[in-house]
């Protein structure tokens, strides 16, 4: 003791008082003492820090690492200040882990050896903390940014931006406005925080003198750090609702003009430093590019799809106008010569009724290939109809050609339109005996594979070359001579497949021949046992029947008035729904409802069908289409109740598909 003052309480004073963690180590590593600072820092208490090996506080990763380390500094101990290396970690006692700066002090002439470990955590540093929070907003944006390539869709980076903000700013909202193209308005496209803030679909005024409107018109973020002292525009009535304190508001531009806004607000006064504003910025530059992508590819598609219309319009006019000339050259015969032979008119009607036919399979096979066809899935005995498909072709084909159909029994029947799938399987048949002019082997194979069932139709004939193969499915594309075919053939295959839930897929090469493969669903109803709808025809429909025709041409009116007059069946007409209801109102003595889908620019025929059964449940409904797209993207589920009857359709054809929608099981 020196003067009074005891200099072993003072280094005791100073090692507890230190405000950087403090532990003294010997040379097994054990900690002997630790300081305060030490125990607030790792979370232990002083008392348990004592006795602890020194290795217990080292990340797992590094310990082996660490322990070598340590071996080499017992044999040559020195001092070591702080700042020489800027990525240690030191494990917490919770497992946590907490970057810090070590200086290491060997004590001179102690033993056993000691040395001195002062312990700095630098997630403390402004300069670290900043940092390490531009680490996090960069980490952020990258993760949005692989996300906007993934997806490739803007809609959900709509969701996922505000998501973002939330997350990263430790915001309680962040909601996304679209500016509306007259200006006018605000529509919230994303939200995420807080709910019944401003909900998805909500339109606010786009006003110079609310925060929004001010940040569109600025074209620059806006900063509001505390609303209670805001003068330059009041503060939303839902943002005081909230308890809101703070907001951030980030435009939103495409190419140079605002196109929308980000804000991000907090119930507390948040950093709002221009690494924010950058990050949000950053999220904005990213949203704003995926959109611009968005709409270029749209553009692009939009260009191709026009480009793939004009190269249909002209193989569909030359064919129609062809089909056109038989149709109207003869029924102009009959008009001028009425008196001719018996004999005559009816090759005459004939040939045009042929033709006319023709035209309905040509407009089925341009249906298919946009897979817009009606199609009518049923139960299909793969194994049945490939034995009589095959039987068929040994009678018509070159004899030359020897035609093998092998059908695993593990086969289950498959989901498709029965005709349509026949029709698919022909034309693949035919062109594969177009490969084969010298004659050779058609095999037909089917096998389960991977949840479908697969359908392989097989040639020995010349193949494809790689050029060919990629454009197989184009409409109009093929390679036979000048009038040997149209080019329909395998892209309405293409579309029947696709319709039906399929795949299909070529494998072909030059000189091996060529396999064209169907993947269909299999039927998967145990109870089924039909393959086909059941026939039906005008001896199944009953007495004294009567309908209500509702058709908007004319022209069709007066020729299923025709057939339905044949049939032996009343009818009365109308031209829309509304006339059809009307007439329901005041009169209604009708068994079943006739009536066309698209009934011009009123009522559709599927809202007429509904409303007139619910009226009378007991009604019965047949609806008519020549353009499937408007059933399809009307209402798919009403129509599940109803029968179908394609346009352009035969008296037969009608007959049969009214009496299947008098069954009481349609209804």
């Amino acid at each position: 003791m020196r003067g009074g003052i005891d200099a072993d309480w003072i280094y005791r004073s100073l090692f507890a008082a230190y405000p950087d963690a403090l532990l003294l180590v010997d040379d097994s590593g054990t900690i002997v003492l630790g300081n305060p600072a030490a125990a607030e820092l790792l979370g232990y208490t002083t008392d348990e820090l004592g006795g602890l090996p020194v290795d217990a506080l080292v990340p797992d990763a590094v310990r082996a690492r660490h322990g070598e380390y340590r071996a080499a500094y017992g044999r040559n101990p020195r001092a070591r200040p702080m700042g020489t290396q800027m990525d240690l970690v030191a494990r917490r006692r919770d497992g946590s882990e907490v970057m810090v700066e070590i200086a290491l002090s060997p004590l001179a002439d102690a033993q056993p050896a000691l040395v001195v470990a002062a312990i700095r955590g630098i997630g403390t540093y402004p300069r670290v903390k900043q940092a390490l929070q531009r680490a996090h907003y960069s980490e952020c944006v990258a993760e949005v940014g692989r996300q906007a390539v993934d997806t490739r869709d803007p809609q959900a980076l709509l969701r996922q931006v505000p998501a973002a903000a939330v997350a990263t700013l430790g915001v309680d909202s962040a909601v996304l406005y679209r500016l509306e193209p007259s200006r006018l308005e605000l529509v919230v496209a994303g939200s995420a925080g807080l709910e019944g803030l401003d909900d998805i679909g909500t339109r606010l005024p786009n006003r110079r003198d609310g925060l929004h409107g001010f940040a569109l018109a600025q074209e620059a973020p806006t900063v509001v750090e505390d609303w209670s002292t805001e003068t330059r525009f009041p503060m939303p009535d839902s943002y005081r609702r909230h308890g809101l304190v703070s907001s951030i508001v980030v435009p939103l531009s495409d190419r140079g003009h605002a196109i929308g806004l980000l804000a991000v607000s907090s119930r507390r006064r948040q950093a709002t430093g221009g690494d924010e504003i950058h990050f949000l910025q950053s999220l904005c530059n990213l949203l704003s590019s995926s959109l611009q992508r968005a709409e270029s590819e749209e553009a692009l598609a939009h260009s191709q799809r026009l480009e793939s219309v004009g190269q249909l319009t002209g193989g569909i006019a030359h064919d129609f106008n062809n089909l056109l000339t038989v149709v109207q050259g003869n029924l102009l015969a009959l008009q001028e010569r009425p008196d001719q032979p018996a004999a005559e008119v009816q090759r005459l009607a004939t040939m045009a009724a042929r033709a006319a036919g023709r035209a309905g399979e040509l407009t089925r096979k341009l249906l298919a290939f946009s897979r817009r066809q009606v199609l009518e899935p049923v139960r299909v005995d793969v194994h049945g109809l490939l034995h009589a498909l095959a039987d068929m072709l040994r009678r018509t084909l070159d004899a030359r050609v020897s035609i093998r159909v092998d059908v695993d029994p593990a086969s289950p029947p498959v989901l498709a339109d029965p005709g349509q799938l026949e029709s698919a399987l022909l034309n693949i048949a035919i062109n594969a005996r177009d490969a084969m002019p010298e004659g050779g082997v058609l095999s037909f194979s089917v096998r389960p594979t991977d949840g479908m069932v697969a359908l392989s139709v097989g040639d020995t004939g010349k193949g494809m070359s790689d050029e060919v193969r990629e454009r197989a499915f184009e409409p109009f594309f093929t390679t036979k001579a000048k009038g040997r075919g149209t080019g329909l053939g395998l892209s309405t295959v293409y579309g029947f497949v696709k319709q039906s839930k399929g795949t299909v897929e070529i494998d072909s090469a030059p000189g091996r021949g060529t396999t064209v493969t169907l993947r269909l669903p299999p039927w998967r109803n145990p109870d089924a046992t039909a393959s086909a709808p059941v026939a039906a025809g005008r001896d199944q429909l009953p007495p004294h029947l009567k309908v209500l025709l509702v058709e908007d041409e004319p022209e069709v009116r007066q020729v299923i008035g025709t057939f339905l007059d044949a049939l032996g069946i009343r009818y009365v007409t109308a031209g829309d729904g509304e006339q059809a209801l009307a007439w329901l109102e005041s009169d209604g003595d009708v068994d079943l409802l006739l009536t066309d889908i698209a009934l011009g620019p009123g009522m559709r025929g599927t809202e007429l069908a509904r409303q007139a059964q619910a009226r009378d449940p007991d009604l019965a409904v047949l609806l008519m289409s020549g353009f499937a797209p408007e059933m399809l993207e009307a209402d798919d589920e009403q129509l599940l109740r109803w029968e179908l009857l394609r346009k352009p359709c035969t008296r037969d054809a009608l007959a049969a598909a009214l009496a299947r929608a008098l069954r009481p099981a349609k209804a």
